[in-house]
């Protein structure tokens, strides 16, 4: 589909956006001018890549309650408002990988503090000003990292397929809810990826056989860009 909206000025927020995906999310947005602003946990890789790309640094844990809403105010007064919202942010649970049986409470707990509750406090803290955007015409949107292990049954993957499960649907059900606010939200799975998060699922995994984290954002950012061209066709009366 081609798509009318540029991505000069496009206010992003990335969560994890120091390795993997959200570090060639991060590069590829500001590369292309969109006002980039990331979260990650360590203050020196947030330092490096905010000095590599000039986008916004955020030093923050967004499996952190108290965390959430000081990255969105910072993310607000850094990029004067929010036009996507990109929850990228991602934890395993049991590193290695353990049987339902044999996960601990609390590395149940870990998964869900940040793929489920982080994705969903965030998201939550930044509404106003995505609705906000939407009411703008400039498009507001939401996309959750999902994963295949959200919908198929992968033994030793419970608590981050479970989590990511919930995600998924939790974002099918709040894109219901605000369709009057203008707001779209989407659960996307990139695919296997050769990334550290990966690498620690499946240290024996051969890199060749799995995609480049630079690829899965490019697709991204491309499905980005057509739901927010659907977007602008529907704030303009036309029918997508």
């Amino acid at each position: 589909m081609q798509t009318s909206i540029d991505l000069q000025g496009l206010r992003v927020t990335v969560t994890g956006g120091t390795s993997g995906l959200g570090l060639a999310l991060v590069r590829q947005l500001t590369a292309k001018a969109a006002c980039v602003a990331f979260v990650a946990r360590s203050a020196a890789n947030v330092e490096r890549v905010s000095a590599e790309t000039g986008a916004l640094g955020i030093v923050a844990d967004i499996s952190r309650k108290d965390d959430i809403y000081p990255i969105a105010m910072q993310v607000t007064a850094g990029l004067g408002g929010v036009d996507v919202l990109i929850n990228n942010a991602s934890s395993l649970g049991p590193v290695p990988l353990a049987l339902l049986a044999d996960t601990d409470c609390e590395k149940l707990e870990a998964a869900l503090a940040v793929n489920l509750l982080g994705a969903f406090r965030l998201t939550k803290a930044l509404f106003g000003a995505l609705a906000a955007s939407a009411r703008e015409g400039r498009g507001a949107l939401v996309v959750n990292i999902s994963s295949d292990a959200a919908v198929n049954a992968y033994p030793g993957w419970g608590a981050y397929g479970a989590s990511k499960a919930a995600l998924a649907h939790l974002t099918a059900i709040w894109d219901e809810e605000v369709k009057d606010d203008g707001i779209r939200l989407l659960a996307l799975d990139p695919g296997d990826m050769d990334t550290p998060l990966h690498a620690l699922a499946l240290p024996d995994a051969d890199p060749s056989t799995l995609k480049a984290p630079e690829l899965a954002a490019a697709e991204i950012i491309e499905k980005m860009l057509d739901a927010l061209s659907v977007q602008a066709r529907l704030l303009a009366g036309e029918h997508a």
